[in-house]
């Protein structure tokens, strides 16, 4: 016996993590992930830039 509620086909994680915010309101989620990619998204343009030296100071 299937449950009804499990979904059938597989979804990637971003379109499983947007259903999960849009159908348990859970908005709130979305500054902190727009925060930590552009954290990560910082740390890999300064790994290949000349300015890590300086940024390691900081």
């Amino acid at each position: 016996m299937a449950d009804p509620e499990l979904p059938s086909s597989n979804r990637g994680l971003i379109a499983e993590f947007t259903h999960f915010l849009v159908h348990e309101k859970a908005w709130w989620m979305t500054p902190i992930l727009v925060v930590l990619v552009l954290v990560v998204a910082f740390i890999l343009f300064a790994e290949a830039s000349p300015v890590l030296p300086f940024i390691y100071t900081l």
